[in-house]
Parts: structure tokens; sequence; C-alpha cells
């Protein structure tokens, strides 16, 4: 049976489309997100190689920062929520993830990759690397990560 959530929402003339789920923050949902994020390519397969990678790469690790650290020591697993919405156009794509986690305490601007010996830390840093813009808000209880790529022409 189909999932629901894989069903485009919003979609404007044809060229514009949107995907949104919501689910538990766990793991799993890194492995739902990319099934996502190649659902939407397959809406738009005019989306090059480099922006596929680019995109995907940030998509995931925002989404496994969240899963690793926004619910840490929070043993209320049914209560971890996140909600990924995934939208392309001809020129752009875009992300955008809301939990309701600990707010993160990270500032962007700061993030650098860390050196080749260190053993975490780049999932940030590359994700900001992969994309043109990558913001971060806490409001209202909700940490909201928005990302955008513009797309090769």
């Amino acid at each position: 049976m189909p999932d629901p959530a894989l069903d485009p929402v919003g979609s404007e003339e044809g060229s514009s489309t949107r995907f949104e789920v919501e689910m538990a923050a766990h793991e799993g949902a890194i492995d739902h997100a990319q099934d996502l994020v190649e659902k939407l390519f397959g809406e738009h397969p005019d989306v090059s190689g480099r922006d596929r990678f680019r995109f995907e790469t940030a998509v995931v690790e925002v989404l496994a920062n969240v899963v690793e650290h926004a619910f840490s020591g929070d043993e209320a697993s049914g209560q971890r929520r996140l909600r990924l919405t995934l939208a392309a156009t001809p020129t752009e794509l875009t992300a955008l993830l809301a939990d309701n986690g600990e707010p993160a305490g990270v500032d962007l601007s700061a993030v650098i990759m860390p050196g080749e010996d260190a053993e975490s830390g780049r999932g940030l840093a590359l994700a900001l690397a992969a994309v043109d813009d990558l913001q971060y808000r806490h409001v209202e209880g909700r940490n909201y990560w928005d990302l955008r790529c513009h797309r090769d022409t």
C-alpha cells in the first residue's frame, strides 16, 4: 500500500512539487527522508546530479543531527516528532525540517569543518557547504531548519 505521506501536496502549475511528512524522530526517519527526496526527484527528473547530491546531503546531515542531538536524554520516544517538507521549483530545491526537540544552541555562522582526526562534528559543516542557504531558528518550542539549494540552469 502506498504511503499517503509521499503523495504531493500543494503542487503548483505542474512545474513545482511539495511533499510533507510528519514522523517519529528516530534513525528510521533518515531512510524515510531519503525515500521522500527520491520521490521529489522522480517528479523532477531534470534536477542535475550535482544538485541532487548537494540537496540530499544537506537534508540527511541536518536530519541526522536532529535525530542525534535534539532529543538527547529524552526517553519519551513517542513524543519525539518531526515534520519534513520538501519542495522543488524550476529554480530551487527547499527543505524545512521542524522538530519538537531541545533548542539546538548553534551559531551556524561559527560552524567549521573539524580536523581530519575528529570523530564527529561534520554534519552541519557538510550541510552548510552543500546548500546555498541554511537557516536555523527556535520558535515557540520548535526548531526550524530551512535549507535552500539554487538549481543549476
